[in-house]
């Protein structure tokens, strides 16, 4: 059911976004039906319909969203404004929308007071479809998405997990393709774009909507790093992929932009384009792409007729990668009219600036020259796949699977060690000889003979003297554990499937299908080192793996080497090691020596793959197959075979860059494909294609050149120099002609190659070019006096050029020795990185090292690190995730990790700072941790990377070293500490010391004492003086909680942290503002801001909006208010936004204006080109005599037709020409005559030798035209600018609207600028660029540009105050009543104040503050506020408390009801407090608490306060405890029955009590607790309570429960019904115990447990209890992880799966089966014991792959036994339920013992929602919502749980405990039905099933018999009560509820209390309605409540803790949040005794 109230409660996942948008013409012109023409009518003003309307519209059947309408409230009203905005776009979907005004017109059903304020309805068919409240259709987008999402929800699914999925996935195969989107909040624009686009394509493709959850994860995204996301799955297509796929998933293609309603459609238009397109013309003759693909790339790719079909297969594996990218056209060569020269093999054509320009744009070509598409055009393929982000490095994930528990071999430690003789099963040739033994060496290498010693080969090259394959020859050495060596031979399916495919990929004519395989795998072995020689061992290890597939004729090896798998490649030679000389190491494959002759021996063959380190260190960077480190060879065939054959998938594929490195693009539209630039070719003979051979082939009989290196290590041109884009200067175009050598004489065109710029320098880098480098000088570097370098101002950086390095929410200042950055206000950080103050942060980044755990190295291979910090309470929480065991436990201790953020956003105390302020995003942090006893030492490096394009720091972790072993299991205490921070110039420096406390169940307690040394260092700028850092800051580390999740391999940390002044004095916890101390209650998104005393203000942080307490994020890009200028688009970011430069520009200096990037000054054009620069663009024209596209010219024969001729031949060609057009005129040499003349309109202008009008000469028809031979002044800008805009129009006119600038004399800018068809003016500076702020209207005079500009003053707060109260109504207009602040001439607030409704008067101090005492009503003179002292005038307690409850309501008056504080002038309470609706009065004290037995009701005389010594007594225990009883009936006697204490005249208990209606009496203690034995009935002698008491031998548990039994009822007897266990004389239980009622017995234990199978019902023979012995208790475990997704999947299926369907296949022990196949089918594959697919195990033929166990069977229990594990010395204890555990949190008094927290019982695989307490058995009970089932347990050390209910539960949640009556009910929210039971289960029963919709809170009260429970049915929320045994059902509250979670019962006041997640309030009342009260106007998001002792206690969804809420004061007192953040649930309260009024 929580899961079912995702849709039910939408507004808790809603982030309320008002961004107005507008459905795209553009989408209409697609042609696409949208179901029939809705013809559109006007709806009058607010949409108003009649009745009879409303029914004759809905008798038709029409779609209409109707909204009825009683009276308007504010919030209705701007629910109406947008209602109004949606109906225009929602009648497009023929749907009608409108408002019934109940006030005029009548709909009886719905025109009612309980359905109509808060709900709009959807009308389908003639009757009600849906309702909506009005929370969950804020806005258009909101109201569009939903009703539509209401409309298609047949053709629109939402789904939640991946099981869902998949199944959708299946249905759709070969029918329909699916649309997957994700949105994070419904009711969104993206949400609305999602629907409006399924509307359109519903019928085509199946769309699924999902809004995070376990589809996310597996998609493999991070939920809390994206906004919105689409899909496209294509489950249509039957074929075409050349990669393996599983069957049962759809291939799917992400969605790269932005998703809008335009975007998601181009998507998907460009899905249905053709995969491949073939032509057989030349690409330059290929048009562009038409609508709707005319912004997508074009890759074109030659085929030439001999390898066509590779070509093709090629093509189309290409276009899978590119799809949604780009187009994949292939062009065959066949075809004369392919005119692109031979060594091209591939092109490709960018999206067109504009749609002007009638040519194509030519395509770029990419080299290098190559004879077949199968060498060159794989090579480009490579290229352009690596281009897109596709091909990568393999993963240590990749290898195949290897260790002992795959059935490996370990090779013994050591330096030279050899393997046992590894037998194959069948031999395998090595080239062509057949060997059946093989030999695995420490020196990475595999033998077919037994090796010599290592010194007769290690040192040496190939050849070698015996058969080798050889991944990796070195010196290797596995000494005292540095790495192992595993070896197998297999025949696992998985293993041998994957080699097929690898070969197949890399042989494809191969027919090999292998039998066998050998697989050696080398992890993390080390270089041999000679210790005597080393200071110490070296941390670099190597990890590669080799693998021999073999069959009948063929064998072909594969080398892997990982991404991260090499870290060094050669090793000493041990001969030589003090001389330091290395080898490298060596790879590749040798026969060994031949015999011949019988008696002569020679070399045979071999084969080497690398030549020197170099090329060692590029094996893992490129490859043969297609993937980088991933190495493929033909070995050996049983008949003739000469030398080793490399595989051929497109040459040496280069590895993507870095992880974290995004090139630049000049697509932004497409971030994903990269530039591709021109391949440039080094070494010789590159157009020999005889000698052109790939790295890794068979290397000619000399030795290998230094060329062959190069080639595989892609080394660059330039040797070190960055590879840059380079273009070759026309002079020096060569060509390579045969041997190598460059001819200059004959010269061919050099075409503009793009290149593959792999590693492109930082834009703001300055480039460097061979010949020529930049040198950066540091001022403190130059010696002045050498006169080599003269300083100058010229060098100083200043603000002008280096603004760009200033964050974008920071100013940039300039000094006297360069400038700083400074973070803008409501920022902070170091002004080179800023972000919002008060917005809670998140980490991300990768943690990789080596840490060694009992001398067993275990590596950190890049797992994921993520950390979440809330700033206003200084809580940091860290994960990292896929930690392995034992490593896990072991790091626990290691916390400095997740410390670091914890200092970066650490909570602020008074003058001190947190660490981000001083570092930013980058550093380096340095720290060593060492641990005594033991001295194990761990090194960490963590290094702030900057903040990512979502504004979230990124920080990467290195670790190293060893750590103390930690049993599983163990829990880890780190004492709470202080540390101190140094602080010096661009380095932080501590040390630090604490204690670590390690509790096991094997070791017991163990301490540890953990010293860290630490240095951060960052870039400081030293140039500002006036910021100085402090000298020392003082880190208060209060807890330090840390775990690591077994089960999800999960390691957590969790600090909470203060940073403060060194030695700053401790302040008591009560003096402490919860500012400082954390425990406010503002929103996790805001800043508390301290006040007087321990008041605080909430305020939203920078970039959210809301009232403090619930913030939201404001879209500053859809709200206008961004900084982005022109050239420029705006993306979102949580608390802030980011600005882009769009195609063709880019930052200026200042790092925020756009400016147009001049492409012609890289040359992009030919040689025998120019290149025009443009807004955004640029464009290449052939000059005369050469004709092209200007990206290649070529001369034309005889006289070419010059440029005007083309010009006018172009437009006489066209059809239709001649009539209105305008022809150029050219003279008798084809240039353009220089004045020209338009025949139709007879206008007439001069040009200049390009055609282009000279300004000022164009003269109208009718007068003398210009005379044009004078000479003509270059045009300036302005003058360039106004003659494009004039000529913009295809009259040669400009195009109406068009801005065309105004020029003076001189060409220059006129400072005023006016755009005439709007009006607007505006100033501009030299460049035409406008001067901010003087932009005017055109009812308003313009700005005097002449004036210096002087930048617009911010707004003051007093402006701000004022601003927000004026706009709240749709007109801009102030509600009515609305106090608005008065402002002066300056923005500072007017010293008097007067509220215009009320006329109330008061003087405000400088900030706006109301002064004390100056407030008059309205009549009487005003305060003289100038008189007043302007001393501060601080608010006293009962001023504040006054304020806080006026400001409930909008217009500063109280709710109806509430009671307000009464002060005197000096703002002091009134002694005499009353409240004026309930007439109430009593007295308070001076801090305004009510004093004791003061209070009177109405109408009685009131006591005179006056006196305070007069004042009454506190009452005493006993006097309250008569009162409360007494006080339950109206009148002054008790209920009927009802037992009443006897006090004497002090107040104390009379020794003696009696029961005035039963009759029995007994003696009680001076606590009113009855002293056992003295119970006597009515009629029967009296103890003599005055006796002392004698001691009594300890009641046995049979007797203590025989006599809770006896005194169950409330008459001192056994309850009717009730069970009373029969115990022996010494107190033990009888075996055989009876039901007196029942007649049911049983036999028991020694404790009183009933034995199973001995029970008998009455009537039947009895068991004889004692001649069978006790059985065996059948233990019951919760259902596994396994179990419950067979349940699930089975009901999924209806029950009846079908025989290919799959279903977990479980073990006995509810463990995975470690074999899983789908149904009856043989299609099977491995899983480990999570479940998870073992990679490569997959079977499809009929032989099921060979699983081992990845678990050991238990010995006990699959899981830990869950015991109990009670609080200690706590007499009360708040019992909360946080998702896999219950936790125990005692009370001090009311006090929260934070300290004290623990976890009273872990429950895997649970959710624990609510939870009770049986205070006479002591035990807690609780409802699983994972399990369905209901449990309980004893709270005593080691008890177990015990499953009482486990059938027919669907969502148990609510569960309360009748501790008089035994009895137990709780709620069950999906079937909606209330139920009750014994407490051990029995005698189950249904109280409601009905008039329930979401019930979810439910309490009883025992001592009155009576039951609450909640109903937070959204349309008629409320609050129920009944009888225990369901009779007299009534509500009793229904008015002014939202969702009502909570529920609790004062026994004190006699009052039910909720608390209500949609209202935000904790409300009370009486039973019968009356007295009902606020006692808290402002919770967060409660869930469960429980009261105790003038306290409220809930659970907080939005705090994820425990809030305490103080009754009387209305306060929150203090909270307890958790270390583990999650949410908490139910809450219950366990106490030592029962309470009064509980039983």
């Amino acid at each position: 059911m929580l899961e079912a109230e995702f849709r039910k409660c939408k507004t808790c996942f809603l982030s309320v976004s008002f961004r107005m948008w507008v459905w795209t013409a553009a989408f209409f012109l697609l042609g696409l039906s949208l179901g029939g023409c809705t013809q559109k009518v006007k709806l009058p003003n607010r949409m108003e319909i009649t009745a009879a309307d409303f029914y004759e519209k809905l008798q038709s059947g029409k779609i209409m969203f109707v909204y009825f309408e009683l009276q308007v409230s504010p919030a209705v009203s701007l629910f109406l404004v947008e209602m109004e905005k949606s109906a225009e776009v929602l009648q497009d979907y023929g749907v009608l929308v409108g408002k019934v005004n109940c006030q005029t017109e009548m709909v009886p059903t719905y025109c009612t007071e309980e359905r109509l304020q808060h709900t709009a309805f959807l009308f389908r068919g003639g009757k009600e479809f849906l309702s909506f409240d009005l929370d969950t259709i804020f806005d258009v987008n909101s109201i569009v998405a939903e009703v539509l999402f209401a409309i298609l929800r047949e053709e629109v699914k939402y789904v939640h997990t991946d099981a869902d999925l998949l199944a959708m996935e299946r249905t759709a195969r070969g029918t329909k393709d699916i649309v997957l989107s994700y949105v994070q909040s419904l009711g969104t624009q993206e949400h609305r774009s999602i629907m409006e686009t399924a509307y359109v394509y519903g019928s085509k493709h199946q769309f699924i909507l999902i809004t995070g959850g376990p589809v996310l994860k597996q998609l493999g995204v991070n939920e809390s790093s994206l906004s919105s996301r689409v899909w496209f799955l294509h489950c249509r297509v039957s074929g075409g992929f050349l990669t393996p796929t599983a069957s049962e998933r759809c291939p799917l293609t992400r969605m790269r932009r932005a998703l809008s309603t335009l975007s998601l459609h181009s998507f998907l238009q460009l899905m249905e384009a053709p995969l491949v397109s073939e032509v057989d013309v030349d690409p330059s003759s290929v048009p562009p792409p038409q609508f709707p693909y005319q912004l997508t790339p074009q890759v074109f790719l030659f085929s030439r007729p001999a390898t066509e079909h590779l070509d093709r297969d090629v093509a189309t594996a290409l276009a899978w990668k590119l799809r949604g990218v780009a187009l994949v056209l292939l062009v065959h060569r066949r075809s004369p009219a392919v005119k692109t020269p031979e060594e091209f093999n591939a092109a490709y054509r960018q999206p067109e600036k504009s749609s002007e320009s009638d040519r194509a744009v030519s395509p770029r070509l990419l080299g290098p020259p190559c004879p077949a598409m199968d060498r060159g055009s794989l090579l480009a393929v490579s290229v352009l796949c690596w281009s897109c982000g596709v091909v990568t490095a393999i993963r240590r994930a990749d290898l195949f699977p290897f260790g002992t528990s795959n059935g490996d071999s370990l090779l013994a430690e050591g330096d030279d060690e050899t393997s046992m003789v590894l037998s194959l099963p069948k031999p395998f040739y090595f080239y062509n000889t057949q060997f059946s033994k093989l030999y695995v060496a420490t020196n990475g290498i595999i033998s077919a003979q037994d090796l010599p010693m290592e010194k007769q080969y290690v040192d040496d090259g190939f050849p070698t003297d015996f058969p080798v394959v050889a991944p990796f020859l070195a010196d290797l050495d596995t000494s005292g554990g540095r790495g192992q060596i595993y070896y197998r031979v297999t025949e696992t399916p998985g293993v041998l499937n994957r080699l097929t495919w690898e070969v197949s990929r890399g042989f494809p004519d191969a027919k090999f299908t292998p039998t066998h395989a050998v697989v050696a795998t080398w992890e993390n072995v080390a270089a041999y080192e000679d210790s005597s020689r080393s200071s110490g061992p070296s941390n670099r290890v190597n990890t590669f793996q080799a693998v021999i597939g073999y069959d009948e004729t063929d064998s072909y090896v594969l080398f892997l080497y990982p991404e991260d798998g090499l870290n060094f490649f050669g090793t000493k030679q041990k001969e030589f090691y003090s001389l330091g000389i290395e080898t490298a190491a060596r790879v590749g494959f040798s026969r060994g020596e031949v015999t011949y002759f019988f008696f002569s021996r020679s070399e045979g063959p071999h084969y080497s793959v690398t030549s020197n380190e170099e090329s060692v260190r590029n094996l893992n960077r490129v490859g043969n197959t297609g993937t980088p480190g991933l190495w493929l060879f033909h070995t050996g065939h049983h008949y003739s075979f000469d030398n080793i054959v490399p595989a051929s998938v497109g040459g040496p594929i280069v590895t993507a860059p870095p992880r974290g490195f995004v090139p630049d693009t000049t697509t932004p539209e497409y971030e994903d494909l990269y530039t591709l630039y021109s391949l440039t070719d080094s070494g010789p003979a590159a157009n020999d294609h005889s000698q052109y051979r790939q790295p890794g082939s068979p290397e000619p009989s000399y030795s290998p050149s230094e060329d062959s290196g190069r080639l595989l290590g892609s080394e660059p041109r330039y040797g070190p120099e960055p590879a840059v884009r380079q273009y070759a200067p026309p002079e020096q175009t060569q060509r390579v002609v045969e041997g190598g050598s460059r001819e200059g004489q004959e010269q061919i065109p050099q075409l503009p190659l793009e290149v593959v710029d792999l590693y492109p320098p930082d834009r703001n880098t300055p480039v460097l070019t061979p010949g020529g480098y930049v040198v950066s000088v540091e001022e403190e570097d130059v010696d002045f006096d050498t006169r080599v370098i003269q300083y100058t101002t010229d060098n100083k950086e200043t603000c002008a050029r280096f603004q760009q390095q200033c964050s974008q929410n920071a100013f940039c200042s300039d000094y006297a020795t360069g400038f700083c950055c400074h973070c803008h206000p409501g920022f902070y950080g170091n002004g080179r990185d800023c972000l919002p103050e008060g917005a809670p942060q998140r980490v991300s980044g990768k943690v990789s090292g080596t840490v060694t755990v009992q001398s067993t190295p275990v590596p950190l291979n890049n797992i994921d690190l993520h950390a979440y910090i809330v700033v206003g309470d200084g809580r940091a929480y860290s994960a990292i995730s896929e930690v392995p065991e034992p490593l896990g436990w072991a790091l626990m201790p290691v916390s400095p990790i997740g410390e670091l953020f914890g200092w970066l956003f650490a909570l602020e105390l008074p003058n001190s700072q947190a660490g981000f302020k001083t570092t930013g995003a980058k550093f380096t942090r340095h720290a060593e941790v060492q641990f005594y006893p033991g001295n194990h030492r761990l090194s960490i490096l963590q290094t702030g990377r900057g903040l990512d394009e979502h504004n979230l720091l990124t920080v990467d972790t290195v670790v190293n070293g060893n750590v103390p072993f930690v049993p599983p299991g163990a829990e880890i205490t780190v004492e709470p500490f202080k540390e101190t921070y140094q602080y010096y110039p661009s380095v932080v420096t501590s040390t630090s010391a604490r204690e670590i406390k390690v509790v096991s169940a094997s070791r017991g307690t163990e301490s540890y004492s953990l010293n860290l040394k630490q240095n951060i260092t960052y870039r400081e700028c030293r140039h500002d003086n006036r910021a100085s850092s402090p000298e020392t800051l003082q880190i208060t580390m209060e807890r330090v909680f840390v775990m690591y999740v077994k089960e999800e391999r999960i390691l957590r940390y969790a600090v909470t942290n203060k940073i403060g002044p060194v030695g700053a004095d401790p302040v008591a916890p009560e003096l402490v503002n919860p500012c400082y101390s954390g425990n406010h209650d503002c929103d996790t998104t805001a800043m508390c801001i301290p006040q007087e005393d321990q008041n605080y203000e909430c305020q939203c942080a920078t970039g959210y909006g809301g009232d403090g307490r619930n913030c939201y994020d404001i879209d500053e890009c859809a709200e206008g208010v961004s900084s982005c200028g022109e050239h420029s688009e705006c993306l979102n970011l949580p608390g802030s936004h980011r600005c882009h430069c769009i195609r063709g520009f880019e930052f200026a200096n200042d790092g925020r204006t756009c400016v147009d990037i001049d492409e012609c000054s890289s040359s992009p054009c030919h040689s025998t080109a120019r290149c025009i620069n443009e807004l955004g663009s640029f464009q290449c024209l052939c000059q005369p005599g050469f004709t092209g596209d200007g990206f290649f010219c070529s001369q034309q024969e005889g006289r070419p037709k010059s440029q005007c001729e083309l010009h006018r031949d172009s437009l006489q060609d066209r059809e239709g020409a001649g009539i209105g057009s305008y022809i150029p005129q050219c003279d008798s040499d084809g240039r353009y005559r220089q004045i020209q003349c338009h025949g139709s309109t007879g206008y007439c202008w001069c040009v200049d030798s390009s055609g282009q009008e000279r300004q000022g000469t164009r003269t109208p028809p009718g007068t003398t035209p210009t005379d044009c031979d004078r000479a003509e002044e270059p045009k300036t800008e302005c003058e360039y600018n106004r003659d494009r805009a004039q000529s913009s129009g295809s009259d040669g006119l400009p195009d109406p609207g068009v801005y065309v600038p105004q020029c003076n004399s001189e060409g220059q800018y006129v400072p005023l600028q006016c755009l005439g068809s709007t009006g607007y003016c505006w100033c501009v500076d030299a460049r035409g660029q406008e001067i901010p702020g003087t932009r005017t209207s055109p009812d308003t005079p313009p700005t005097d540009c002449d004036k210096p500009y002087v930048p617009e003053r911010p707004k003051t707060r007093c402006e701000h105050h004022r601003d927000s109260a004026q706009a709240t109504t749709r007109e801009g207009l102030p509600f009515s009543g609305v106090y608005v602040p008065q402002c002066d001439e300056n923005g500072e607030y007017l010293p008097q104040q007067c509220h215009e409704s009320t006329g109330y008067c008061w003087c405000v101090d400088s900030s706006g503050q109301e002064r004390t005492g100056t407030r008059t009503q309205p009549g009487p003179a005003r305060v003289d506020c100038s008189r007043i002292d302007e001393q501060p005038h601080f608010k006293t307690r009962c001023q504040l408390h006054r304020e806080h409850v006026l400001s409930s309501e909008r217009d500063g008056r109280p709710s109806v009801g509430t009671y307000v504080p009464q002060c005197d002038e000096n703002g002091e309470y009134v002694p005499q407090q009353c409240h004026d609706s309930t007439g109430y009065c009593w007295c308070v004290d001076s801090s305004g608490q009510e004093r004791t037995g003061t209070r009177s009701a109405p109408g009685t005389p009131s006591v005179d306060c006056s006196n305070p010594d007069e004042a009454p007594q506190p009452r005493t225990h006993c006097e309250r405890l008569r009162e409360s009883v007494l006080a339950s009936s109206a009148g002054e006697s008790p209920l009927a029955g009802a037992y009443v204490p006897q006090c004497d005249e002090d107040g104390q208990y009379v020794p003696r009590q009696c029961h005035g209606s039963s009759g029995y009496c007994w003696c009680v203690d001076s606590s009113g607790q009855e002293r056992p034995g003295t119970r006597t009935s009515p009629g029967s002698l009296s103890v003599d309570c005055s006796r002392t008491e004698e001691p009594e031998a300890p009641k046995t548990e049979c007797e203590q429960l025989r006599e809770r039994a006896i005194a169950s009822s409330q008459d001192g007897g056994p309850a009717v019904g009730g069970f009373v266990p029969q115990c022996d004389a010494e107190g033990r239980y009888l075996s055989q115990q009876c039901h007196g009622s029942t007649g049911h017995c049983w036999c028991v234990n020694s404790r009183g447990q009933e034995r199973p199978g001995t029970r008998t019902p009455p009537g039947v023979t009895r068991v004889n209890c004692d001649s069978r012995p006790d059985p065996v208790p059948p233990h019951t475990r919760p259902e596994s992880v396994c179990e419950r997704w067979r349940a699930s999947l089975m009901e999924h299926y209806g029950g009846k799966p079908e025989p290919q369907q799959y279903l977990p296949q479980c073990q006995s022990d509810g463990e995975f089966s470690p074999v899983q196949c789908y149904g009856e089918t043989t299609y099977c594959w491995c899983v480990d014991q999570d479940g998870r697919e073992v990679a490569g195990t997959r079977s499809h033929d009929t032989v099921k792959p060979a699983c081992l166990p990845s678990v050991a069977p238990p010995t006990v229990l699959p899981l830990p036994r869950p015991d109990v594990t009670p609080p200690t010395n706590a007499d009360v204890t708040l019992l909360y339920a946080q998702g896999q555990k219950i936790g125990a949190l005692p009370l001090n008094g009311t006090r929260i013992h934070a300290n004290r927290s623990t976890t009273l019982l872990t429950l895997h695989g649970s959710i624990v929602v609510g939870i009770a307490y049986d205070c006479r058995e002591n035990q807690v009970y609780w409802t699983d919502l994972s399990a369905r089932t209901i449990n309980r347990a004893f709270m005593v050390s080691g008890a177990e749980p015990e499953i009482l209910i486990s059938s027919n539960l669907v969502s148990p949640e609510g569960l309360a405990v009748d501790v008089q009556r035994r009895l137990m009910f709780w709620v069950d929210s999906s079937p909606d039905i209330i139920e009750v039971a014994n407490l051990d289960g029995s005698q189950r029963r249904t109280l409601f099933d009905n008039d329930l919709v979401n019930p979810r809170a439910i309490i009883v009260v025992s001592s009155k018999g009576t039951l609450y429970w909640t109903d937070w049915n959204r349309e008629a929320p409320k609050i129920e009560s009944s009888s225990v045994n369901g009779q007299n059902r009534r509500v009793v509250v229904s008015d002014g509820i939202g969702l009502p979670n909570a529920l609790a019962y004062d026994y004190s006041t006699d009052q039910v209390c909720w608390a209500d997640a949609g209202t935000k309030r904790l409300e009370c009342v009486s039973p019968n309605g009356s007295g009902r009260r606020v006692i808290h106007p402002n919770l967060n998001y409660p869930f469960s409540m429980v009261y105790y002792r003038d306290h409220f206690y809930y659970t907080d969804w939005r705090r994820d803790g425990v809030i305490a809420v103080n009754r009387d004061s209305s306060k929150i007192t203090e909270e307890y949040l958790p270390d583990q953040r999650s949410h908490l649930y139910g809450i219950a309260v366990a106490t030592n005794h029962c309470l009064p009024g509980s039983h």
